[in-house]
């Protein structure tokens, strides 16, 4: 499995994340060249993705690959998966403890 798309050689690189954006209807970052908080969350979960389910298998099928991965996201990192920037929690329990504390004006 590819991380990155290909395309054709020759396009400049701002092209090229016009380019994926567009197709994806993402609006490209806004942060500085060398920024290295800009993309942090996200490099740490496609860390996380590859490290925990990614490296561990192989897909036969780019449909296999994709029910693993929502599955993996779904069925465990976000509801059971304990995460330390948000106090070891899980993402729904940290959620529900916000949802349920009372406003503070």
């Amino acid at each position: 499995m590819t991380k990155h798309r290909e395309y054709p050689t020759g396009l400049k690189q701002a092209a090229v994340a016009r380019l994926a954006a567009g197709e994806s209807g993402v609006r490209p970052s806004m942060g500085s060249v060398g920024d290295a908080y800009d993309n942090a969350m996200c490099e740490s979960f496609f860390a996380t993705l590859e490290c925990e389910l990614l490296a561990r298998r192989r897909f036969t099928s780019q449909a296999e690959a994709r029910m693993a991965v929502f599955s993996y996201i779904e069925g465990w990192y976000n509801p059971a998966r304990r995460h330390s920037g948000i106090g070891y929690l899980s993402p729904i329990a940290y959620e529900t403890q916000m949802l349920n504390e009372p406003e503070t004006t």
